[in-house]
């Protein structure tokens, strides 16, 4: 089975940085497409950033020129580096993987204050 643990969540004011991982148990993660989404209270979840297992990425326009996804194969982590950030960033950040079938983390809260 494959289970996904989100950190890096947390409070930051607007314009501050913040860097989310992902780490993921089972031996499939080298193979796997990883995801991040987020989802703020009353609005649908949204794909925030993907980077395949060659390395590939690519990101949702609201979010482009500011954040970066990453991926460590020999720690099993996906990262994502935010900066610029704004108060319309603040959401629950999950942590998806996607190998045959998806896989989901419990989400990271991040909170940007104005």
């Amino acid at each position: 089975q494959v289970q996904l643990v989100e950190s890096g969540g947390g409070l930051v004011q607007a314009g501050g940085s913040l860097r989310l991982s992902c780490v993921a148990s089972g031996s499939i993660f080298n193979l796997a497409v990883m995801v991040w989404y987020r989802q703020a209270p009353g609005k649908e979840r949204e794909l925030v950033a993907r980077i395949t297992s060659e390395g590939s990425s690519n990101y949702a326009d609201s979010v482009k020129g500011r954040f970066t996804i990453s991926r460590d194969d020999a720690k099993n982590t996906v990262y994502l580096e935010m900066n610029s950030l704004k108060p319309e960033d603040t959401a629950v950040y999950y942590c998806n993987l996607v190998y045959w079938k998806q896989y989901w983390g419990k989400g990271t809260l991040v909170t940007v204050s104005s």
